[in-house]
């Protein structure tokens, strides 16, 4: 009798082998996915996972998970009820909150960096009793800071970790002056710091002058350093020439330095005159800037985003490329000058052809030309984010987009005056097919407009070149590299050459060997096959019904969206319509997932005057429709009144959501009824849900049936009975 021949599977693989492919997963999902294959895959997925959010009530014992002994980051941030105190004297738990910490550190032996929401310096001080090997904190706190002296709440920290190295504030609400008395209490830990983040909006005018120098020399070995800070030279304590330049002799090792202005971070509408200049200068010269540039040479990612102007700025951005030749990421805000080619001479920020990532805010004097020289410059970049800049228009857009379509695949547009959606996504069609991120805002353009985007043209003949070459003639970019290409023969070679655009021939149209590209109808389809994430800005009051008619009617594989609303509903009066069109995403086949913020509208939480809207019925214009939409995660910002600081999800908005039956996962960034937050049980799918306060400052009113955190708890008992019933 013939033997019996079995065929191999992957399961003959040696356990050791099996369980070094697994650990090289980093997809939540699909780890999950493989933990159900069988018990084994289950064991080696659990055993090998080094990463984990913690949800749920873990002051209850039996809910902590025992099975992630590898587990080096662990985020507790998300623990329900949110925002309430992991280990608190109020807590429905009946152990000890000694015994709560021991549990959490005897499940997760090895953590190493941990996220935490902190309202106070309890919580902290018991759990880094248990976890002395922590290198990387980073602390969450939307909620008041408690009345304790300056630098209390880094005191458990920087008392029990010595070996911390990373130290992440920017979403723990505290005040600028807690900062520089811990690191100057703590010189050896400070000392030890090599990433900083400082970057909270929630600080009103951000760091002054003394404290960025203080701090840089409280940590003089910093490789990352980001900070929210005042540049506006009319504020006592602003940030200008002799602050950069002291945080670049204090901390010469950076490779990652953002800056930002603490209005940028609230807003991103900056406060422009009718040419786009800020009402004032930022202190910051040419010279301080390349010096600077010179000071740090291994800067991989740089952020200067600032409110006020930095005026003719070419000249340092140009040196950027020589003095930090790692450089990668870029972002500038209220720089001009950034590119002003004469003839098509490669100047500024176009000679930075290192760059995979730019993203350029309010430049006044940026023009087409300015953009044409960035693609041709820039000729790596994958991602380019562009924002009140009003002298550029869609033939700029769509010529860079021409010229860097064989990399870029993450774009957004915003606050540009010349550019609604159907001027960018027009500007776009040349990438259309490779774009893979994108940022639009629903600024609908008439009809009439759009007609005449069809005809428009350059007409660069007029234009030449040093060298003779005639821009009616046509490079082929196809293998540009950012030096120039050769013509077809008739200009001297190694030479810059010409670019001709044309709407309908929206690329290069002749290539070095005489071939001719297809015209615009032929060689873009109107297909956007690899686009997996949209975002969009709509001012409110706006349908979201025209998008589809703006050229984005088909994205098979579009599977998240985030739609922002904003604006202030107390002087508009009822819509014509009777929604605001979600309806019309059922048009995207594989869409799953949505952030839905509407938490910069502000309106009357109470009753409205007459002819206006209160919140509730604003709601219930935002949300009709979403059931027809086969959501599986839902992400939610209710509409705010800024008077009286609620942000609370309202009947109708309850009612609606429930009819998303297919939802499994849903996160409201406000408070909720208790009596409303039961519509949700009528789910059939869904499984996590919570309400996350996470906005400054967020409600303390505990006495509220929407903050009481037993009802919390009431709402998570019934849904987990119904999962497991």
């Amino acid at each position: 009798m013939a033997g019996t021949s079995y065929a191999t599977t992957i399961n003959d693989l040696p356990d050791v082998i099996l369980s070094t492919i697994i650990s090289t997963i980093s997809a939540v999902r699909s780890r999950n996915a493989a933990a159900l294959v069988c018990r084994k895959w289950l064991f080696l997925e659990r055993s090998t996972r080094t990463s984990l959010t913690l949800r749920g009530n873990a002051r209850d014992l039996f809910m902590i998970p025992s099975c992630f002994p590898s587990v080096t980051h662990l985020d507790l941030s998300l623990l329900s009820p949110w925002g309430h105190p992991l280990l608190s004297s109020s807590s429905s738990a009946a152990a000890d909150h000694s015994l709560v910490a021991h549990r959490l550190h005897l499940f997760f032996p090895a953590v190493t960096s941990l996220t935490i929401y902190a309202r106070g310096p309890s919580t902290l001080q018991l759990l880094a009793l248990h976890w002395p090997q922590l290198k990387q904190v980073k602390l969450v706190r939307w909620h008041q800071r408690p009345q304790l002296p300056s630098g209390s709440d880094f005191t458990p920290l920087f008392d029990n970790c010595q070996g911390l190295n990373s130290l992440d504030l920017s979403s723990f609400y505290c005040w600028t002056e807690d900062i520089c008395p811990a690191l100057e209490s703590y010189p050896v830990i400070s000392a030890k710091l090599t990433h900083l983040n400082l970057l909270n909006p929630s600080f009103s005018e951000g760091f002054k002058a003394q404290e960025l120098g203080d701090i840089t020399r409280a940590c003089p070995n910093l490789k990352e350093f980001l900070v929210a800070c005042m540049f506006d030279p009319r504020y006592i304590g602003f940030v200008g020439d002799e602050t950069l330049l002291s945080i670049v002799t204090n901390c010469p090792k950076l490779c990652v330095l953002h800056l930002a202005d603490t209005a940028a971070m609230v807003s991103a509408r900056s406060n422009t005159n009718g040419e786009g200049f800020s009402p004032e200068d930022a202190r910051i010269t040419i010279a301080t800037l390349i010096e600077v540039f010179t000071g740090l040479p291994l800067l991989e990612e740089l952020v200067l985003d600032l409110c006020n102007n930095v005026r003719e700025s070419g000249p340092a951005l140009e040196v950027l490329n020589s003095k930090c030749p790692k450089l990668r990421s870029l972002k500038l805000g209220h720089f001009h000058g950034i590119c002003m080619p004469v003839e098509l001479r490669l100047d500024g920020i176009a000679l930075c052809q290192g760059l995979r990532s730019l993203s350029i805010r309010d430049v006044a004097d940026l023009t087409d030309f300015g953009l044409i020289a960035i693609g041709k410059g820039c000729s790596r970049l994958t991602k380019f984010e562009v924002q009140g800049c009003n002298k550029i228009t869609v033939k700029g857009l769509r010529t860079l987009a021409s010229l860097l379509h064989q990399t870029l695949v993450d774009v957004k547009i915003a606050f540009c005056k010349n550019l609604g959606a159907t001027s960018s996504l027009k500007a776009l069609e040349p990438i259309q097919q490779r774009i893979q991120q994108l940022h639009i805002d629903c600024v609908w353009e008439s009809e009439e407009h759009f007609e005449n985007l069809d005809g428009g043209e350059y007409n660069f003949d007029n234009y030449k070149l040093d060298d003779g070459c005639d821009l009616s003639k046509l490079a082929n970019f196809t293998n540009f590299d950012g030096d120039g290409t050769d013509c077809d023969g008739s200009c001297p070679k190694k030479k810059k050459c010409k670019v001709s655009y044309d709407l309908n021939f929206s690329d290069i149209l002749v290539n070095g060997n005489g071939n001719g590209y297809a015209n615009g109808s032929e060689l873009y389809g109107k297909t956007w096959d690899r686009l997996r994430y949209l975002s969009l800005w709509i001012p409110v009051g706006e349908l979201l019904t025209p998008l589809a008619a703006a050229g984005l009617e088909d994205c098979p594989y579009l599977e998240e969206i985030c739609i922002k609303v904003e604006g202030d509903c107390r002087h508009l009066s009822k819509p014509l319509e009777r929604d605001f069109g979600l309806s019309s995403l059922v048009l995207y086949p594989s869409l799953s997932k949505m952030h839905l913020d509407c938490g910069d509208t502000n309106g009357y939480a109470y009753t409205a005057p007459s002819g206006q809207m209160d919140l509730s019925l604003w709601e219930r214009f935002y949300l009709i429709g979403i059931g027809d939409l086969s959501l599986t995660e839902l992400d939610y910002w209710p509409p705010q009144d800024r008077d009286v600081n609620q942000r609370s999800l309202s009947q109708p908005a309850a009612g609606l959501l429930q009819q998303c039956l297919m939802l499994r996962k849903l996160f409201i960034h406000g408070t909720a009824n208790e009596h409303f937050m039961t519509y949700l049980l009528r789910i059939p799918h869904l499984r996590d849900v919570q309400l996350r306060g996470d906005y400054y400052p967020a409600p303390e009113n505990d006495m509220s049936t929407e903050m009481r955190a037993d009802s919390c708890s009431r709402f998570e008992d019934a849904l987990n009975r119904r999962i497991f019933d």
